[in-house]
């Protein structure tokens, strides 16, 4: 084996493990959306969802050389922050708009 294959392989094993951790935090988090015990909780657990679905988008976008699901993780961070910019504001003020 050469050590391009072996980086390689390398490579391949520590994007699933990212994977595979990303997707195991996500699960973690969708507990605490559940049984969160305030808003606040549930909306720091949504957000650690969003952020996470964005990273395995980009993960999987690198494990499979698709660049087009890059651009698909940016579209989900873009929702992801205006949808926690929004309940925040929501159960700050008690309105999203004015």
């Amino acid at each position: 084996m050469t050590v391009a294959s072996e980086t390689s392989v390398l490579f391949d094993w520590i994007v699933t493990g990212g994977l595979l951790v990303s997707a195991f935090v996500t699960l973690l988090s969708a507990y605490r959306v559940i049984r969160g015990p305030t808003v606040p909780d549930r909306v720091v657990a949504l957000d650690v969802i969003s952020t996470n679905v964005v990273a395995i988008a980009v993960l999987f976008a690198i494990q499979s050389d698709k660049g087009a699901l890059v651009e698909v993780g940016l579209v989900l961070a873009i929702i992801g922050f205006i949808s926690t910019v929004a309940v925040a504001r929501y159960v700050i003020e008690g309105d999203i708009i004015e």
